[in-house]
């Protein structure tokens, strides 16, 4: 889990400070419009919209983007329909990846998927070869000197939450899916601030890589992949030291 972790908190960093923020709001609308799409507008409703838009904010989208987003879902303003595929796949060092997106044209997904794959030194799976060894869980982290231990333990433990360990200075919190609102909101009526809170697919295993050299070219499949329009998200089973992984960050 550790590996995940890691790599969401610089991801997070990241976004607020690069030219990946008209990315990350392209992916943010298309999740929002999806999501009101299949459970409506309401967000009381509608807890995949509730945790869209709460994702959005964090981010400083604007309120007009995020509004917008919302209507064409449920169709008061025309938009694009999107499907929403999965693919599997392998990356260097024998990781496993889990490529999720939202398109409106499949083909066009699927062939630039298994390119960047190809050309980044990994392949393309077939369906189930790689998803048994993720679940999907809410993720949160905390920085320790937010809070201390005991009362953030009886706060996410309380209110449903499966674990927590600690990890380089955070708190890492797994939470079933079906208890992810109540948790989080649980951390937000207890005044205490979060790193990273996500809806994500954690694995069960993961693949240790030491060597730079693999580690960077995993570091550029993965941020290649992520650079396409129809990517949502991208998930990976590796583990890697935080050192090498914010080396590799800042390159």
């Amino acid at each position: 889990m550790s590996g995940h972790s890691k790599w969401a908190s610089i991801k997070h960093k990241k976004a607020g400070t690069d030219a990946k923020r008209g990315k990350l709001f392209s992916r943010l609308s298309k999740e929002i419009t999806i999501a009101a799409k299949i459970g409506g507008g309401d967000m009381d409703m509608n807890p995949r919209l509730r945790s869209a838009i709460t994702a959005a904010k964090a981010a400083n989208m604007p309120k007009e983007n995020i509004d917008r987003a919302t209507k064409k879902g449920t169709g008061e303003l025309p938009g694009v329909v999107y499907e929403e595929i999965t693919y599997e796949g392998y990356g260097p060092g024998g990781v496993g990846i889990i490529i999720e997106c939202l398109s409106d044209n499949r083909n066009r997904a699927t062939g630039e998927v298994r390119s960047t794959l190809d050309r980044r030194g990994g392949n393309l799976a077939s369906n189930g070869a790689v998803s048994w060894q993720f679940n999907k869980k809410g993720f949160i982290t905390i920085e320790i000197s937010a809070t201390d231990e005991d009362t953030i333990f009886t706060v996410v433990t309380d209110a449903g939450a499966d674990d927590m360990e600690i990890n380089d200075g955070f708190y890492e919190i797994t939470i079933p899916v079906e208890n992810f609102e109540d948790v989080k909101k649980a951390i937000e009526d207890a005044g205490i601030e979060t790193n990273v809170c996500e809806l994500t697919m954690l694995p069960s295993s993961t693949v240790k890589i030491e060597k730079e050299k693999e580690a960077a070219a995993l570091m550029r499949l993965i941020d290649a992949l992520e650079d396409l329009d129809d990517v949502q998200n991208v998930y990976a089973n590796f583990d890697m030291s935080q050192e090498l992984l914010e080396k590799l960050a800042e390159e």
